[in-house]
């Protein structure tokens, strides 16, 4: 009886240890973690959408992220960028890096750092995963899957932000 037991348990600890990758939504390289990757679903039509995440550096050194880069038959080209309000304007640019510092979170999300999905071949649509290469300065190159999401969740999901882009 004992035998039966322990075996039933050693079974289900072997199947959680091989499912949970699977369900798994967090990426880690280096210092990093990177959890949640998604977008928002796009309409046909649209070249843009723009793609979010979270970075937390448990180190003790910054880091930077260099570049992202989804495959290129989807997205012309893939940018980082910020927004932030100038006067009355809402402000979008494209940048270099963003600075990841030691022992601290950055979250790209609507309406504030974000990576975009410029050339769009194809809508986004709610369900599929996009996978993208980060690379950063000290903790190397990884690949994530940003994870695409129909609007109205995106949005009751992330209702501080907005991912109308406009330049």
């Amino acid at each position: 009886m004992m035998m039966k037991t322990l075996s039933r348990r050693a079974l289900l600890i072997a199947a959680c240890a091989v499912a949970a990758p699977a369900l798994a939504h967090d990426y880690r390289v280096g210092d990093l973690v990177i959890d949640h990757p998604w977008a928002r679903a796009t309409v046909p039509g649209q070249k843009a959408g723009g793609a979010f995440l979270t970075i937390e550096n448990r180190g003790g050194q910054a880091d930077r992220l260099l570049s992202a880069a989804a495959p290129t038959e989807r997205v012309g080209r893939t940018e980082m960028h910020s927004m932030r309000m100038e006067g009355n304007v809402m402000r979008m640019r494209e940048i270099d890096a963003i600075d990841i510092p030691a022992g601290q979170t950055v979250t790209l999300k609507p309406g504030g750092l974000h990576l975009m999905f410029m050339g769009l071949t194809a809508p986004l649509k709610a369900g599929e995963k996009l996978p993208v290469v980060l690379t950063f300065e000290r903790s190397g190159t990884i690949t994530v899957e940003v994870h695409v999401q129909a609007a109205s969740a995106a949005s009751a999901k992330n209702p501080d932000g907005d991912s109308h882009h406009k330049h």
